[in-house]
């Protein structure tokens, strides 16, 4: 029997967990709750999603989430009551996957959730199946152990930056369009607001292998990106 998908559920408020609990228990997915930031990084490495509410009591969501990041590249959807692309890119840039504004439908909820663990499932299945080795100038992306080095030192990315590091990787020669990275690697139509998320991430891969001030991605003014 296929063992139950878990979802960690990290919010202070009992209703707003009790909410989710039922939602997404009602389609067999197996419930953890924390209550704060604190039991949310203990709890993390345990469970296929974490829904982290961005408010909470004492550490923030935001910081909740750097910390996971130091653990697990486990997909983290962010809970707010804001809508703001500022606080979208902060959410991204702290190493969040997708953002959910309350008050959500059940709909929009549980399509979040199926799509990004979807992803994180494939991913992880691709990547021991493919069993490559890619080299770029000094940086090494081992498929199979899902690992990136620069000089021999490990490199931290989240499932997103690593694919999208790993697309243009893969594919030197090719400048890709913000709307091909989102659409290869979201697997989702790409909207105008998408763009930004792409840039976050983008930005976020660079600053991780910044070297002596020399960038391995390259932005082609009205093209997109490549590798440089």
């Amino acid at each position: 029997m296929q063992e139950k998908q878990r979802i960690l559920v990290a919010d202070d408020e009992p209703e707003i967990r009790e909410v989710l609990r039922m939602m997404l228990g009602s389609e067999g997915y197996e419930i953890l709750e924390a209550v704060n930031a604190e039991e949310a990084v203990e709890q993390a490495e345990r469970v296929d999603l974490v829904i982290l509410d961005v408010m909470m009591p004492g550490e923030s969501g935001i910081q909740a989430c750097t910390r996971i990041r130091e653990k697990t590249n486990v997909p983290i959807l962010f809970l707010t009551a804001k809508s703001g692309e500022h606080d979208k890119v902060i959410g991204f840039s702290a190493g969040g996957d997708d953002y959910l504004v309350k008050p959500f439908s059940y709909m929009e909820l549980l399509s979040r959730v199926k799509a990004l663990i979807r992803r994180y499932r494939v991913y992880q299945r691709s990547e021991k199946e493919e069993g490559k080795i890619v080299f770029y100038r000094d940086i090494t992306i081992n498929q199979e152990l899902q690992t990136v080095q620069m000089n021999g030192q490990d490199i931290s990315l989240t499932e997103m930056e690593y694919q999208i590091l790993l697309l243009l990787v893969s594919n030197p020669r090719k400048v890709f369009s913000v709307k091909e990275i989102y659409e290869t690697i979201w697997k989702e139509l790409f909207f105008p607001n998408s763009g930004n998320t792409v840039m976050v991430h983008i930005r976020n891969i660079r600053r991780k292998l910044e070297k002596n001030g020399e960038s391995y991605i390259q932005n082609i003014w009205g093209r997109g990106y490549c590798v440089n």
